[in-house]
């Protein structure tokens, strides 16, 4: 027994398109500055909650950011970057103090 398609899928072609290559996003590293007067038990807490830290990795960045002068707080898309640079730099001001976070493009 033989079955044949009928007269308007024999002459179809089945189309491959091609798949765009999709470029992972750009990445930014979110840092802190250090300053003379923002208490280090601030700094503290604003990775804490800000950045999720458990205590001991956050007391770790802050001194980092107190002796080498800046510190990493991690490494983000763009988007999620500047509102975590947007969030801390508004607590900051809200609780009067000096203290920067910025960031920048990671490099490859």
């Amino acid at each position: 027994m033989t079955t044949s398609l009928p007269d308007s899928h024999q002459d179809s072609a089945v189309l491959e398109t091609e798949r765009p290559q999709i470029q992972p996003p750009r990445l930014y590293r979110v840092l802190l500055l250090n300053d003379d007067y923002t208490p280090m038990e601030f700094v503290v807490q604003v990775l804490e909650r800000f950045f999720a830290m458990p205590r001991e990795r956050a007391i770790t960045i802050m001194l980092k950011v107190h002796h080498e002068g800046r510190g990493l707080c991690g490494i983000y898309p763009h988007d999620i970057a500047a509102t975590k640079v947007g969030q801390v730099n508004a607590f900051a001001l809200q609780h009067q103090h000096p203290l920067v976070c910025f960031m920048e493009e990671e490099k490859p």
